[in-house]
């Protein structure tokens, strides 16, 4: 095949991967701004595409300037979406591809850097030194900024009992080497305890499919000890399921809308409402968040709040929940693609965006962890200066972990204190 044939094979490739992105907007051309006008971008990208043929020093591999174009387009659109080659298709499909990964974290894309949401509690990545917002900068001596969220996982995932080198930045900007022995997670169940004045702490640890059976039996054996106020604490809860964190939510909320997932033009796609027999706790609420709160805790959160049932404490949460289509191109490879977001009660998308609490207290413990909000990607963010010259640059021999100086709880105190004093102006839900 001749060059110029193969390069008019990445034109058509190319168009069908942007056209996957778009949607078809072509038909919406004269209401769309400029900028946002498939046509228009077609024609910068085989303006670059014609430069690449006619004035690059050597003969481009037009096979990886097609993977990178596809990767290129994913890459804009949020840290789920991206594009696969045909091996990675065929282990998205086994369902190998694991989201958490085998060190036990959940990991997110931020400002182009790989950024921790929260490590699983006593996972591997925990007993290693990894903490809420830490940007991991190299795995294996391998640059992570820039590369796709999906790519970073794969990194990270390998054999049980293998170990995986992490680089990662804090505030500062300190840097750490640590050592992780990647293995199985298993997320601990939901923890209670009882304090004064008749208040149940639940600890949720995961919403993973199966957990709100647990909170459920949970909350009814406080019942039993006559608890009749619960702090609900949601932090570093990143992972789990949607149906799940409705189910714990409807076990405190009897009636109206719990959550929304909203697909293409802002339309709610499904709406979940709460089931009244599933209601089982009719005492005061009050739920703590924090910047490691994520997708199906947000969901929790969002419904306790908007729902008037109870104050939520903390920190902004982190912003995730979305689900991806895999949409099948040519020679087997793939886009995976955002088509849902999860939605508050309101119809408020999470993605990007987390949740306020409605009663705000930090966490001087987190002093060190990266805000995500200070990232912005560019070269002039803190965390991607040059470090001073006595300080080493390249990975080099893990650092032992080092544990936080145990501090106040000021959320806790926070919620409890809300609970004690009934300063909480939310509405008590009707008895059954």
């Amino acid at each position: 095949m001749s060059f110029r044939s193969k390069f008019l094979l990445v034109i058509i490739s190319a168009t069908l991967a942007l056209y996957a992105v778009v949607g078809g907007l072509m038909s919406t051309r004269a209401q769309s701004p400029r900028r946002n006008d498939p046509g228009e971008q077609l024609r910068i990208f085989e303006s670059v595409l014609y430069h690449i043929q006619n004035d690059y020093v050597d003969q481009p591999e037009l096979a990886k300037v097609r993977a990178g174009a596809l990767r290129g387009l994913a890459y804009g659109l949020d840290p789920y979406s991206t594009y696969l080659t045909a091996d990675q298709v065929k282990q998205y499909r086994s369902g190998s591809a694991s989201s958490a990964s085998m060190i036990g974290a959940e990991l997110s894309q931020l400002a182009s850097y790989l950024y921790v949401i929260a490590p699983v509690k006593g996972g591997p990545a925990e007993q290693a030194g990894v903490r809420a917002g830490d940007i991991i900068e190299y795995i294996d001596g391998k640059a992570t900024r820039d590369i796709s969220l999906y790519d970073a996982q794969q990194l990270l995932n390998g054999a049980p009992g293998s170990e995986v080198k992490l680089r990662v930045i804090r505030q500062g900007p300190r840097t750490l080497n640590l050592t992780v022995k990647r293995g199985s997670v298993a997320t601990p169940a939901a923890e209670t305890r009882i304090e004064p004045d008749r208040i149940g702490i639940v600890r949720i640890n995961s919403l993973d499919n199966g957990e709100a059976t647990d909170v459920r039996a949970r909350v009814a054996e406080l019942q039993k000890q006559n608890v009749t106020k619960i702090v609900l604490d949601l932090r570093s809860v990143a992972g789990g399921s949607l149906e799940e964190a409705v189910k714990v939510a409807n076990l405190f909320i009897r009636d109206g809308v719990l959550a929304q997932t909203i697909g293409r033009g802002n339309k709610a796609t499904r709406v979940f409402s709460a089931n009244p027999r599933e209601a089982i706790f009719d005492g005061s609420v009050v739920a703590i968040v924090d910047r490691g709160t994520a997708g199906a805790a947000e969901v929790v959160a969002s419904a306790l709040a908007e729902r008037k049932r109870g104050e939520v404490v903390g920190e902004k949460t982190f912003g995730a929940g979305a689900d991806q289509q895999l949409f099948n191109l040519r020679g087997g490879d793939g886009l995976l693609l955002t088509t849902i977001k999860w939605a508050s009660s309101n119809g408020k998308p999470f993605l990007g965006e987390g949740i306020t609490p409605t009663v705000e207290v930090k966490r001087p413990e987190l002093a060190e962890a990266i805000d995500p909000e200070a990232l912005t990607g560019n070269d002039d963010d803190e965390v991607a200066q040059p470090a001073p010259e006595n300080e080493q640059r390249e990975p080099a021999a893990a650092t032992p972990p080092t544990t936080p100086a145990p501090s106040e709880d000021l959320q806790l105190k926070k919620a409890l204190e809300i609970l004690r004093t009934g300063q909480s102006q939310t509405a008590q839900p009707k008895a059954a």
